[in-house]
């Protein structure tokens, strides 16, 4: 018997390569996995906007750091004694306008110089609702809190995200000839839109995006979401909120993702680099002991020696952790 309905997922060619820098966007699954990235040394840049969910905010962005652009106090607005931009997540709000742009513009710089040395852009589309200023039209990539009375609540159509993305991906590959683009679609569950409502927006980026993956090269597809929703397809595998997936079910999306889309060489220094994470949540039941110092030694050597053959990784923290 079969209590599972598992599928074969098509590995993505060229895989991705710990010589090439990443760029993912997107939703806060899109954050669960680029942790994963950076903990295993991948050169991964995530969501220099912070947390955007519709495919609208996430072009809009990406339009943002090809035209370099620099935001200004004209570009935000103040609410609750914070002030804020419509175009980023509010991890880049602050008292003052001097220092919310500091934090903005610095992403912007970051994000502009990763775009044009990427080899992938990680795209993980949310939601098809887009919010917008009843007041101005403008598309609010973050809500702040701010009175939905406020807001026109839209649900974009399949035709409208194509041609966002395609506009988008068309100035991308003329800027960055190299650069490939993997989508995904966010297993989290908005809810709060509807059951309903939430079932919709899915089936319409589902089908946008694969018109786009079927129609151009370098563009691929990676099925989080039916991982997820059609595989594991239980509330054991979501948080108590019933919303996001858990540890595990993060996890699982992980394995599958390094079996498809990782190069196999790369999966196998990811499995040392993974060794050594392991090692360093140790906890020594006596940190003075000479057993833990030969230890940390051991470690180190072993640091040393994957630096020595990975040079352009970087091995900071794993070392100064490992070298007391």
């Amino acid at each position: 018997m079969h209590f599972r309905l598992t599928f074969p997922i098509t590995p993505i060619e060229p895989p991705i390569d710990y010589r090439d820098r990443l760029l993912l966007m997107g939703s806060c699954f899109a954050e669960e996995m680029g942790a994963q990235l950076q903990q295993h040394l991948f050169q991964t840049l995530v969501n220099p906007h912070g947390i955007l969910y519709n495919p609208l905010s996430i072009t809009h962005a990406i339009h943002s750091y090809l035209d370099a652009k620099q935001y200004t106090e004209a570009d935000l607005f103040q609410h609750n004694d914070l002030w804020h931009s419509w175009d980023h997540h509010s991890r880049f709000s602050a008292l003052t306008p001097a220092a919310a742009l500091q934090n903005i513009n610095a992403a912007q710089t970051q994000a502009a110089q990763c775009l044009e040395e990427a080899r992938w852009l990680v795209i993980t589309l949310g939601s098809a609702h887009a919010y917008l200023l009843k007041e101005t039209g403008q598309l609010a990539g973050n809500c702040y809190k701010v009175p939905m009375a406020s807001f026109y609540k839209k649900l974009l159509t399949v035709d409208e995200i194509i041609s966002a993305l395609d506009n988008m991906m068309h100035r991308l590959f003329f800027r960055n000839r190299h650069i490939n683009i993997l989508f995904t679609i966010s297993p989290v569950r908005y809810v709060r839109d509807g059951v309903v409502e939430n079932n919709l927006s899915k089936a319409i980026l589902l089908q946008a995006v694969h018109h786009l993956v079927n129609k151009f090269d370098r563009l691929f597809y990676f099925p989080a979401y039916e991982l997820v929703i059609d595989d594991l397809r239980d509330y054991r595998f979501y948080k108590d909120d019933l919303v996001h997936p858990n540890e595990t079910a993060i996890h699982y999306v992980w394995e599958q993702f390094v079996n498809n889309c990782i190069h196999p060489d790369s999966q196998q220094l990811l499995r040392s680099i993974h060794d050594l994470n392991r090692a360093r949540q140790h906890k020594p039941f006596n940190p003075e002991s000479p057993q833990h110092k030969q230890f940390l030694q051991t470690y180190a050597r072993k640091v040393q020696q994957l630096k020595e053959q990975h040079v352009q990784l970087d091995w900071s923290e794993l070392e100064k952790y490992f070298r007391g």
